[in-house]
């Protein structure tokens, strides 16, 4: 991981080496790009190239910024009113395809044609340390764009400033998304068990993880799972932990006392049959399936991305048989974070796009209305909570964001470690086979010991509590 990092580091500081003083395009408001060493000192270049895993935040650049003209039919090129192009390069996010294709370009960055320089991408919570670490320098900070993060991006959520900043607090990547979860749920389930499917009544039958685990045995008792899989409540154990998997500068993991609590919960309800025991894991078919009108499934832990972007396309009954209501507890899960790449030859446009996605209220509010997206304005989620006009047309009219709203005002993020992806999937491919009753505990804690030196060979110890 270090030497990777290192490399990349070494590739762009050859580009900052490179590059004068430039930027000096006209950006959003008439407001000039910043004069910056980051940024190539030519001309304006007429190719914007993003790196992306989906076309998620293409149908947001192409829903709420003005310069947009049109998208070609593939989806690959989108053509602004200015005689730019925005050439999409799109890799999938699984088993580290998008990062190994986007580390690719950045080591050719400093050699690359304008035409074929990085100049935006995006990354994952799990991930995002990767590229705004201070010393590997791929993520432009804001401030070197003309954007500050006091007064432009007032309005956002603050743990999504201080999950895109770098260890030093300097803010190197925005997004249009904050990512409170709730507890999305079977309306004709709730029904069936608990005769009712009013969102605070069916909330008290998931306060807290006991309370589920209690509402889970009348699931059970009527032929229902309460769950598709332990990897649904990973996250809200795993987004709360108190200290970073490993601290800045050391070399050793630590397991945070919340996911000892996730491998105890889950065991317990894997053996129980709360849980279904043949889905292994997310994003596979059998989890899509899970969302079917055929599954026994009562409900997930989603964010408002995965009602729109996983739960809504894989639903094949009517629009309305879902609701969704407080779940045991406040957590996070995701978010694109949209950054500049040093070398760009685009800062002017990588400004304008950043702002008109990310900071704009207006823009903002007109994605949730359009996407469901929970989007990172403070100011424009309370007035749609509090909004008795609007409703989602999946969830039956109801209104989302009057539980999301509060559930994000809640929710606190711990510093990030450049480990953190490796040790949120190792950990639980390392105790599924433990879940399953194929080993024991302390066979399985010896298997993520294994795993992750593997990933990381830097890595001298992992610390249980």
């Amino acid at each position: 991981m270090k030497k990777r990092v290192v490399s990349l580091a070494l590739a762009l500081s050859m580009v900052a080496g490179l590059t004068a003083c430039g930027g000096n395009s006209t950006g959003e408001g008439g407001k000039e790009a910043a004069t910056s060493s980051y940024v190539s000192s030519e001309e304006e270049g007429k190719v914007i190239n993003i790196y992306c895993w989906n076309d998620e935040f293409r149908t947001r650049v192409e829903a709420v910024y003005d310069q947009v003209d049109h998208t070609s039919d593939d989806g690959t090129v989108t053509y602004l009113k200015d005689g730019c192009e925005i050439h999409w390069t799109v890799n999938p996010n699984q088993d580290g395809v998008y990062q190994k294709k986007l580390d690719e370009a950045l080591l050719n960055q400093a050699d690359a044609k304008a035409d074929d320089k990085v100049d935006m991408f995006l990354s994952e919570t799990d991930y995002v340390v990767k590229y705004t670490d201070a010393q590997t320098d791929i993520a432009i900070p804001l401030t070197e764009l003309g954007i500050n993060p006091h007064t432009d991006l007032a309005d956002q959520y603050d743990f999504t400033k201080t999950v895109a900043s770098d260890a030093n607090g300097v803010q190197r990547g925005s997004t249009w998304q904050a990512c409170p979860c709730l507890f999305v749920y079977r309306r004709d389930i709730a029904l069936d068990v608990f005769g009712t499917d009013d969102p605070d009544e069916i909330h008290a039958k998931v306060a807290d993880w006991a309370t589920m685990k209690a509402s889970g045995k009348e699931l059970k008792d009527k032929g229902y799972f309460t769950l598709a899989t332990s990897a649904d409540t990973f996250r809200a154990y795993g987004n709360s932990i108190s200290a970073p998997w490993v601290e800045e500068g050391s070399t050793e993991i630590n397991v945070d006392p919340q996911i000892i609590n996730w491998i105890n919960d889950s065991k317990e309800w894997m053996d129980e049959g709360l849980i279904d025991k043949s889905i292994k894991g997310q994003w596979n078919d059998d989890w899509n399936k899970a969302m079917s009108s055929e599954s026994k499934v009562f409900g997930f832990l989603f964010p408002a991305w995965g009602i729109d972007f996983v739960l809504n396309p894989n639903w094949d009954g009517e629009a309305g048989s879902w609701a969704v209501t407080d779940g045991p507890q406040a957590f996070n899960w995701g978010g694109s974070f949209v950054h500049g790449c040093a070398g760009t030859d685009n800062a002017a446009h990588v400004k304008d796009i950043m702002l008109a996605v990310t900071a704009n209220r207006d823009n903002l509010m007109k994605i949730t209305k359009d996407h469901l997206d929970f989007t990172n304005t403070q100011s424009g989620m309370k007035k749609i909570a509090e909004d008795e006009s609007f409703g989602a047309e999946f969830l039956g009219g109801e209104n989302p964001f009057k539980y999301f709203q509060p559930a994000a005002s809640s929710i606190k993020m711990t510093t990030l470690s450049p480990y953190d992806q490796g040790c949120v999937e190792l950990i639980q491919n390392s105790f599924n086979d433990y879940f399953q009753g194929q080993v024991d505990f302390e066979t399985a804690k010896g298997n993520f010991e294994r795993a992750i030196k593997e990933r990381y060979p830097e890595i001298t110890v992992v610390n249980w509590p």
